[in-house]
């Protein structure tokens, strides 16, 4: 165990949003997060880094409370972790090596001719060979995606959390970032955390999948025990059936 919730809860005004999660994310695991559309997903995910606080319970990463740590213990928590947001969220005005580079120089000790090496490494790794000098405006969906990728593995995180990696993406492109991340997870022997809508992510390269329904945990096993389930609105959902 190397992440764990405990008992985390959180509103947004009057909507109880969390309520009373708890799960452990284990060492080298590839964890799924599905739900409904507005459930709380992405909020779940964004206590991992401490983006998003718990009104109450506690987020672990390595031994480390994150939601008590200090603004300098939670900078070192935020090292190990990276995030792919679900666009891309890259800088338009920067070109691609600059997106990536920006982490290399906020995180890491690296001179500029090894953040350099870094960069072109890392969209080797990606499929992004030769893009390093054009800007987000051109390039697709998919490759923005994958620029996002590189950026989050860029620092070499313990792990990466990726908010709706195939949102918008076609069937086929949604093919080729799920055998991405499936590949960098092994790679960079990273832990990954997805959250997704996407059955074809869960069923392809996911451990474990978790799913949460008006705010708890519904469902926390393999992808094998939820597609056979015997409860029709789970089921119903995972078949995209209403």
């Amino acid at each position: 165990m190397i992440i764990s919730l405990k008992n985390i809860n959180k509103s947004f005004f009057e909507n109880s949003v969390l309520r009373n999660i708890s799960f452990n994310v284990n060492d080298g695991e590839c964890l799924s997060i599905i739900g409904k559309s507005g459930i709380g997903k992405s909020v779940l995910l964004k206590h991992f880094n401490g983006l998003i606080y718990p009104d109450s319970g506690l987020v672990v990463v390595d031994d480390e409370i994150v939601n008590e740590a200090s603004f300098s213990n939670l900078e070192k928590i935020r090292s190990k972790i990276s995030m792919v947001f679900q666009f891309g969220a890259l800088f338009d005005s920067m070109t691609v090596s600059e997106n990536i580079s920006l982490a290399l120089k906020k995180m890491t000790d690296l001179n500029d001719k090894q953040i350099n090496f870094r960069v072109l490494e890392t969209l080797d790794e990606v499929g992004m060979n030769g893009s390093e000098n054009k800007y987000p405006s051109e390039l697709s969906g998919g490759m923005r995606k994958r620029v996002g990728i590189a950026r989050a593995i860029a620092a070499k995180p313990k792990y990466i959390l990726y908010d709706e990696p195939t949102t918008g993406l076609d069937p086929i492109m949604t093919d080729s970032i799920n055998k991405l991340i499936s590949k960098l997870h092994t790679l960079e022997n990273v832990t990954s955390i997805i959250v997704t809508h996407d059955m074809r992510t869960v069923y392809d390269i996911s451990d474990r999948v978790i799913m949460l329904d008006d705010g708890r945990i519904r469902f926390n096993g393999s992808p094998t025990d939820i597609k056979n389930i015997d409860e029709p609105d789970i089921s119903n959902f995972i078949r995209g059936v209403s």
